[in-house]
């Protein structure tokens, strides 16, 4: 049995394919995540919002975009997306994003592409900022990903990954594993109709590095400024890192 304080890290589950799972729950996906998070997850996507890098006319890229609403919460609360990507691997997910964009009449500043995080069809340096929001505990291998996003930003671009994390309170913990081990599975299966599904999202969870390891694995991949923004009692966390030095340090360096 898994510690509660010290979960098992040899029992992380494949990611092979795993965008067939989430277009299987595509339909309940939005529901759920409202659920589990106790509506929580808004107040996320808006805090990545927050962290954008300065500058108006924002191109971003928001990767494992799902149904669309980090690259929707990007372009409306930062108010300073001119033009923003959205790439998922799951269809029927991106089905949903795209009735999003249309009925918000979005469809001339928001764009939605098939695609593989690890092989990213766009050329070097091309936007401001890249997002992944409760995906790149899905891309295997990680360091292939993180990569590719530092890749694809300009020399002042900015990557913003928001990720589940577990509490550091060890009581908090406890709760949290308990709902996240013996609840989240049952309700995910009733609701969704797939048992497989929310059995997987609480095993990637606890054994994917988060805090400072998963830090150290965003420096190893070239980002500077790494900086973790724990949320929600530590939940979620939200990661932010520069394709080079940070604004705050070039003018240090100036002065």
């Amino acid at each position: 049995m898994l510690s509660d304080t010290q979960p098992e890290k040899n029992q992380a589950p494949s990611r092979h394919e795993v965008w067939k799972m989430f277009d299987r729950i595509a339909p309940r996906y939005d529901l759920l995540n409202r659920l589990f998070s106790l509506g929580r997850d808004v107040s996320w996507r808006k805090e990545v919002a927050r962290h954008l890098p300065p500058g108006s006319a924002l191109q971003v890229l928001d990767l494992a975009t799902g149904t669309g609403d980090v690259l929707i919460a990007l372009h409306r609360y930062s108010g300073r997306v001119d033009m923003g990507v959205g790439m998922d691997m799951a269809a029927r997910m991106l089905e949903l994003a795209r009735n999003k964009i249309t009925s918000r009449g979005l469809s001339e500043r928001l764009a939605l592409v098939v695609g593989d995080a690890r092989r990213i069809p766009f050329g070097d340096g091309c936007f401001d900022a890249v997002t992944i929001a409760f995906g790149i505990r899905n891309v295997e291998p990680v360091r292939t990903g993180l990569s590719e996003m530092r890749r694809l930003l300009n020399t002042n671009g900015k990557v913003l990954i928001l990720e589940f994390s577990l509490p550091g309170n060890r009581l908090l913990r406890a709760l949290y594993l308990m709902y996240f081990r013996y609840v989240m599975p049952v309700l995910g299966a009733f609701i969704s109709g797939d048992s497989y599904a929310y059995r997987y999202l609480n095993r990637t969870v606890e054994t994917f590095p988060y805090g400072r390891e998963f830090c150290r694995l965003m420096e190893e991949a070239g980002f500077r400024g790494v900086v973790a923004h724990p949320l929600t009692f530590g939940i979620a966390t939200v990661y932010e890192g520069w394709k080079d030095t940070p604004p705050s340090e070039k003018g240090e360096a100036r002065r």
